[in-house]
């Protein structure tokens, strides 16, 4: 896909859709479905939630102030370029202990954008441009660190966080037993799934797809590509782990 030079106004930039379960849906349009991070916000009683916050090539609360009217926890599902952009907009920010030094320091070949953050992701650039060699990530030290067990609690909203290593060894995906909703983060979407990374461990993603694949979920609201259902979901899981358990496959079980 060839980049256009024509370039989005910020206004343009950032699409906002109100879904189920008190799920509001905001993206990036303008960049490849492939590399658009989805980015999942839940109104809550006392506190919101944000899970993941997109490229940061526009600014999110720049131009969707409504995130600056409460108190947000800005949940990392990982520390990878295109999920943690925006994470410095943030006062309270999110995320797994082994990747918390990528967020403290966002190095290029840490976060992935040296392999992925090329300008062909683009439908449409962003306001001003992009210079590949200029893309950097603001750093954003983690404010809490949150491990498997631990709960994220809205006042009224109460998420459950588990470790789903795999695509990387910090991935945390946040489950809501009292709705089945789940937020997976790059552990399992509806399309291409990466782990091959430099610190993917495809025996450990197939033992999260397993306990994953546990969970009652009614939807799923991925890293990437559209929401889905429990029937999705098992399938996708079904087929990553046959896929890896495949004989001759590497890092099969």
């Amino acid at each position: 896909m060839a980049a256009t030079r024509v370039e989005a106004t910020p206004a343009q930039w950032w699409r906002v859709r109100r879904l189920e379960h008190g799920v509001t849906h905001v993206d990036e349009p303008f960049i490849d479905a492939f590399y658009r991070c989805n980015v999942w916000h839940v109104r809550g009683r006392d506190r919101d939630l944000l899970v993941d916050s997109g490229m940061g090539v526009v600014g999110l609360t720049d131009h969707l102030p409504w995130l600056r009217e409460r108190a947000v926890l800005a949940v990392a599902s990982h520390a990878h370029f295109d999920h943690v952009g925006n994470h410095h907009q943030f006062p309270q920010r999110l995320c797994h202990p082994a990747e918390a030094h990528i967020l403290a320091e966002p190095r290029g070949d840490w976060n992935l954008a040296d392999r992925f953050a090329v300008v062909e992701m683009f439908e449409r650039l962003p306001p001003g441009g992009y210079e590949q060699a200029r893309y950097r990530v603001t750093p954003a030290p983690a404010t809490r660190l949150v491990e498997a067990g631990d709960v994220i609690d809205l006042g009224n909203r109460v998420f459950e966080v588990l470790h789903v290593p795999g695509h990387s060894p910090g991935s945390i995906a946040l489950w809501e037993r009292a709705s089945g909703v789940l937020f997976s983060g790059d552990a399992v979407y509806d399309g291409p799934l990466v782990d091959d990374a430099y610190h993917s461990d495809r025996r450990a993603y197939v033992e999260s797809m397993l306990r994953l694949r546990e969970l009652p979920v009614s939807v799923v609201h991925g890293g990437h590509f559209l929401s889905f259902g429990g029937e999705r979901y098992r399938q996708l899981i079904d087929e990553y782990v046959a896929g890896r358990r495949a004989p001759g496959c590497p890092h099969g079980g």
